[in-house]
C-alpha cells in the first residue's frame, strides 16, 4: 500500500533566486527542523550540516550508493534536459546548470564523502531501517516494492 508523505527536497529548501545556496547553516538547520515536525516526510539531500539532525528523526534512511561513472552521467543528462530552465525539484528562478566544482564533488565522493556516510549509517539504532541500494536495478526494485 502506498503511503503520502511531505516531501522536502533540500536543494528547494536551501535555494535562493540565482541558485546559490544559505551560507548561514543555522537558518538551514531552522528550515530542517520545521520540516521534521511533521508527522510523516521524506527528504532528499546529502547537506552535511543536517544530516545528524535528519538521521536522529528518520525511522528509515534509503541510501543511494550508485556508481560514479552513473551519477556523473545523470548529472550531465539532467543539466542537458533542464539547461537554462529550473527542475522540478528547484526553487522556481534557479535554473540547471552544470560546473566543474559539483562534477568534482560527484566524481569524489566515494572516496571524500562514502566513508563518513555508511560510518554514521552504522550508528544508527538498530531501531532505524537502513536500505543501503546500490545499483539501478536495486533501486528499481525497491520501488516496485513501495507500488
Amino acid at each position: 500500500h502506498r503511503r503520502e508523505h511531505a516531501v522536502g527536497h533540500a536543494q528547494r529548501v536551501v535555494q535562493q533566486a540565482g541558485g546559490r545556496t544559505v551560507g548561514d547553516r543555522v537558518d538551514l538547520r531552522a528550515v530542517v527542523a520545521q520540516l521534521l515536525e511533521g508527522d510523516a516526510w521524506v527528504m532528499d539531500g546529502n547537506y552535511g550540516g543536517t544530516m545528524e539532525q535528519r538521521l536522529a528523526a528518520c525511522d528509515t534512511v534509503v541510501f543511494l550508493d550508485l556508481p560514479r561513472v552513473l551519477c556523473l552521467w545523470r548529472m550531465i543528462r539532467r543539466s542537458m534536459r533542464y539547461r537554462g530552465r529550473s527542475r522540478p525539484d528547484m526553487t522556481p528562478g534557479c535554473p540547471e546548470r552544470l560546473t566543474w566544482e559539483f562534477a568534482w564533488w560527484v566524481w569524489t565522493y566515494p572516496r571524500r564523502r562514502r566513508p563518513n556516510v555508511l560510518k554514521r549509517l552504522s550508528l544508527l539504532p538498530a531501531t532505524t531501517r537502513v536500505i543501503h541500494l546500490r545499483s539501478t536495478k536495486e533501486v528499481a526494485e525497491f520501488h516496485e516494492r513501495l507500488r
